[in-house]
């Protein structure tokens, strides 16, 4: 029997997981990240996880495949990240540090490239091997597989799909400093920003509260049948489904695979999204399925995995 280690290094924890080589998960943990001083204990944190681990199951080294790792950053395609702000890291070569901290093959992806690479092995987007995984969070991610791999690109930017533009007229600005960004409109922020402007100038009756409204609320309040919730959740339908039609014309997708905190609406959001979606894509791209994600918290652990036993 073989085995890997799958990590996803977030802003405030690291996820682990030592899995066999069919995927099946034997043990899953996490530790804290300790970003202090530009985050240079985190890999050695994990080294020293991985060690542990190793020992406490009693594996030989030479029943480890290799140490798969996803990061919350653009990564190059030799595993280095040029600057992470959520972990402190500046320039970093990700993959050499944790090669010689272990003694193990490593091979490093982003975080939402790797998740996508997860879905696509043991999720939403299984038998499949052209996806494109959304995530919405308090951003929006995404992940393009094509063939079977991820969508990395020259700067390991590939799938940063929540900086499409999507809203020519837009003055405020993304975070990323753009304007007329997906993650505008898309994302958990997103769509609270789409509420408070409705709410702002609505007259109709409505259980939802300007002040205090989140992501949540909104789609609790479309499955009430509340008609302003409903207006709410078409415009973000279509900001986001516009958006993948664009994409789905350059990647071809078998499945769009809908994970992130906003995707617990439920089955509730696919519609939204597939209507717009439909109205605008090229007749070729109409066959794509529209799915839920499906490992949660685990589809990090499981990408990373996947990304060093394909390497």
């Amino acid at each position: 029997m073989k085995y890997c280690f799958g990590v996803d290094i977030g802003g405030t924890t690291v996820k682990m997981g030592l899995l066999e080589e069919n995927g099946t998960i034997v043990d899953k943990w996490e530790i804290a990240t300790d970003t202090s001083e530009e985050g240079k204990s985190i890999l050695p944190n994990v080294a020293a996880s991985i060690a542990k681990k190793t020992e406490e199951h009693q594996i030989a080294k030479e029943e480890i495949v290799g140490v798969g790792v996803g990061v919350p950053a653009p990564v190059t395609a030799d595993g280095v990240v040029n600057g992470s702000a959520n972990l402190g890291w500046k320039y970093k070569e990700v993959k050499r540090e944790l090669e010689e901290l272990t003694g193990l093959k490593a091979e490093i992806g982003n975080d939402a490239n790797v998740a996508a690479l997860g879905e696509m092995w043991k999720g939403g987007g299984a038998g499949e091997k052209n996806m494109i995984m959304v995530t919405l969070g308090t951003g929006v991610g995404g992940g393009v597989i094509i063939d079977g791999k991820m969508l990395v690109g020259q700067n390991g930017a590939g799938g940063e799909i929540g900086h499409l533009c999507v809203n020519y007229e837009e003055t405020d600005r993304c975070g990323c400093g753009n304007r007329g960004c997906l993650e505008q409109y898309a994302s958990a922020t997103g769509i609270v920003r789409l509420a408070k402007q409705k709410l702002g100038q609505e007259m109709r009756p409505t259980i939802l509260n300007k002040e205090d409204v989140t992501a949540k609320d909104v789609f609790d309040a479309v499955k009430a049948g509340d008609e302003v919730a409903k207006e709410i959740a078409v415009t973000f339908g279509r900001y986001l489904g516009y958006g993948l039609a664009n994409l789905a014309a350059v990647a071809d997708p078998a499945v769009f695979v809908i994970g992130g905190g906003v995707s617990k609406a439920g089955e509730v959001l696919i519609p939204y999204i597939r209507e717009p979606y439909m109205e605008r894509a090229f007749f070729a791209d109409k066959k794509v399925k529209f799915v839920l994600a499906e490992l949660g918290n685990d589809a990090g652990i499981c990408g990373a995995a996947k990304l060093v036993l394909d390497a």
